[in-house]
């Protein structure tokens, strides 16, 4: 034995690892985070793989499901066989389940007509996402190289294979058109949105209200950044996770209300939110002055003012959330920062208003609208008064009975 091969012997014994005789110096110390960063890479790739692979698997299943006309060929319940027969040759195996197999015909189903090829409509949209990202498109494409995409009936669409499966059920199950699933399949990987974040996204229907901000963004913002603000504001926010004491509520208790639950707050208002107070305090020629709520954007790389009005919109709003943009300008922002966003949000408005308001002004702002404040001494609905009555016609008949039983009687 060399000795070369009894020092690898020696190292193969048990013993306690420490840091011992070595000179750490900076080329070593670059080697060690070039090592991290690889494993690091390797590891996402690893991950894009297995669940590209996985995706490709669901996709032909489904369109198998489909073409084959299992249930007409086999028998209604050809699905629950399939399942059995899965799970008894894999039995390690996650997703082999009779509602997997459903949700798999389901998906492809959902993006194709009866094994049509991807509806012509939504080509556009999913040619803008894989342009978006083509580095990782390429990076997919590859790993699934050896796979024939293709298939009659059907093409597996490369950026499906960048969302996790059950992303892709909630989608399919909560969306009404192949444009609306994919404007969350491109914002899940844009934005990496958790299972969490995409449902709560889905159902403020943040289709439908982002981008329809009344603002002023496209004047005074590069194309870019305005497209990017555009996106991330919507033109209405569900504040139904805040409670009110009355019914009259004014801007202080409206506020309280939302930072008593501020992972809710920053759920509704987006992902890249970050929370940096209520009542911030700016001085400005000795005097103090409080902006209602201030967060920072990571991805837009700004400020956002935001002030609230439990009431709706009047021109004179305008200006003081103007005010207050400027101030944050000029006191806060650094210079490789982008300009400071305004967002006023009030209960009401009428766009005509908003967009004479904002003729004059140069800082970027959006106008929007809330609703679904909780009022904790509020009536009861016409349903909970329902359910009441019925509670007490059930205690009364419990009544009855225990009366009728009675010796007594």
């Amino acid at each position: 034995m060399t000795q070369e091969n009894k020092d690898i012997q020696l190292k193969d014994e048990l013993y306690v690892v420490k840091s011992h005789d070595i000179h750490i110096d900076s080329d070593y110390a670059d080697w060690i985070a070039d090592i991290k960063s690889r494993y690091r890479s390797a590891q996402v790739k690893a991950a894009i793989k297995v669940n590209a692979e996985k995706l490709l698997f669901n996709w032909q299943l489904g369109r198998d499901l489909v073409q084959k006309k299992a249930e007409e060929r086999w028998g209604a319940g050809v699905v629950e066989q399939v399942s059995l027969d899965l799970k008894r040759e894999f039995p390690n195996a996650d997703g082999f389940s009779v509602r997997n197999l459903w949700y798999m015909k389901q998906w492809f189903l959902f993006y194709t007509q009866g094994g049509e090829a991807i509806l012509h409509q939504a080509g556009a949209e999913l040619q803008r996402i894989e342009n978006q990202y083509a580095t990782k498109m390429h990076q997919v494409g590859a790993e699934l190289n050896s796979e024939k995409l293709h298939q009659v009936g059907g093409e597996f669409p490369l950026p499906f294979a960048l969302v996790p499966w059950r992303h892709h059920v909630e989608i399919i199950t909560k969306c009404n058109s192949i444009e609306e699933a994919l404007f969350y399949v491109g914002k899940t990987i844009e934005q990496g949105l958790s299972r969490n974040s995409l449902a709560n996204c889905i159902k403020t229907n943040l289709y439908e209200h982002q981008g329809k901000i009344v603002n002023n963004f496209t004047d005074h913002l590069p194309a870019l950044q305005s497209k990017l603000v555009q996106e991330v504001l919507k033109e209405n926010y569900d504040f139904g996770f805040a409670t009110v004491e009355h019914e009259i509520y004014d801007e202080a208790e409206l506020e309280e209300a939302l930072t008593k639950n501020v992972t809710d707050l920053l759920l509704e208002l987006g992902t890249g939110f970050a929370f940096l107070g209520r009542q911030k305090e700016l001085v400005v020629g000795g005097r103090s002055r409080k902006i209602d709520l201030l967060f920072y954007h990571i991805r837009l790389r700004c400020y956002v003012v935001c002030e609230l009005k439990a009431k709706p919109f009047e021109p004179e709003f305008a200006g003081k959330l103007n005010y207050y943009v400027n101030a944050v300008d000029e006191l806060l922002k650094m210079d490789d920062e982008n300009p400071t966003i305004g967002l006023l949000v009030c209960s009401d408005m009428d766009k005509i208003d908003v967009q004479w308001s904002f003729k004059g002004i140069s800082t970027p702002m959006g106008v929007a609208t809330y609703n679904n404040i909780r009022i904790k001494d509020a009536l009861p609905s016409q349903e909970q008064l329902a359910e009441r009555v019925r509670l007490l016609q059930r205690e009364l008949q419990e009544t009855k009975r225990l009366i009728n039983k009675s010796p007594n009687n």
